[in-house]
């Protein structure tokens, strides 16, 4: 049975986001408009100038979700330009009046929402019967690592690959390459925050998939945080289309992983021109 709080869950998912980003080269923060905010007890970040509209949200609040926490953060994202971004609330934090609050500022349910995973570190697998190769990301690597991953996104190849490249020798985050050969092919993340790790960011570039590398990666991530004590991992995906699968949340499951709630997404957008296009958020 679960024991660790949702609350705990999506502030580790924050302080993923808000670290990753603002430890990103300063050419690409002022490139993208970065700019990042602690509202309510949770994260607010700001990306003015994203052309695919994916890094601007807010989420994991602690304070009661009310229309005056609202208004703050849409506050905050109006100063720094930031014409839409997304809110990312658990399901038992929404407000009994979320509608009421929704409707009085144009903030639209958005897309089919994440599911939020996570398990007791001792449930996840940490190894793999066999697979490719998947090792640490060197500093020597971190370059290649992330263009990898930006085309496997299929990311913007200005600002993003600083982005991607980021956790590479920041304290908490543990980058690990897939292999093919001397190739990287794909690769993941791994955040710890205390006691509870963060499996993030993995991709697998579309010619080597279906390979076992997701599954090797979760293993070499699993393995990772329990060397470090890590108690938990939580861990987020997409909600499948109707009639089809999510290889990703079948990855996670099959190691190990339980899926905890589904996270709804809600989306605000200022009425002047046409709304930003939006990309989901990274599948693990």
């Amino acid at each position: 049975m679960r024991s660790l709080s949702a609350a705990r869950a999506e502030a580790v998912e924050a302080e993923f986001m808000l670290r990753s980003l603002t430890g990103s080269p300063a050419a690409d923060r002022e490139l993208l408009g970065l700019a990042a905010r602690r509202i309510g007890g949770g994260v607010v970040l700001s990306a003015s100038r994203d052309p695919i509209g994916f890094l601007s949200r807010a989420l994991a609040f602690t304070e009661p979700v009310t229309g005056e926490l609202v208004d703050q953060v849409l506050a905050f994202f109006r100063t720094e330009d930031t014409r839409a971004a997304t809110l990312q609330i658990a399901p038992g934090s929404l407000p009994a009046d979320w509608a009421e609050i929704c409707r009085a500022r144009g903030i639209e349910s958005h897309g089919r929402g994440l599911i939020k995973l996570g398990a007791p570190i001792e449930r996840v697998a940490a190894s793999a019967r066999s697979g490719p190769r998947v090792t640490p990301v060197s500093e020597a690597d971190a370059a290649r690592w992330a263009a990898v991953l930006v085309e496997a996104f299929e990311f913007p190849r200005e600002g993003y690959p600083g982005l991607m490249a980021a956790p590479v020798g920041l304290a908490g985050f543990h980058p690990y390459a897939l292999w093919d050969g001397d190739t990287i092919v794909g690769g993941a993340n791994l955040f710890v925050d205390g006691d509870v790790a963060s499996f993030n960011t993995g991709a697998v570039l579309p010619a080597y998939r279906n390979r076992g590398g997701q599954t090797a990666l979760l293993a070499a991530r699993a393995a990772k945080a329990r060397e470090l004590g890590c108690r938990w991992v939580v861990a987020e995906t997409g909600v499948p289309v109707e009639g089809t699968s999510n290889p990703s949340l079948n990855n996670m499951l099959r190691a190990g992983l339980e899926t905890w709630y589904v996270r709804p997404q809600f989306r605000w957008a200022e009425t002047r021109g046409s709304k930003p296009s939006v990309r989901n958020a990274f599948d693990a």
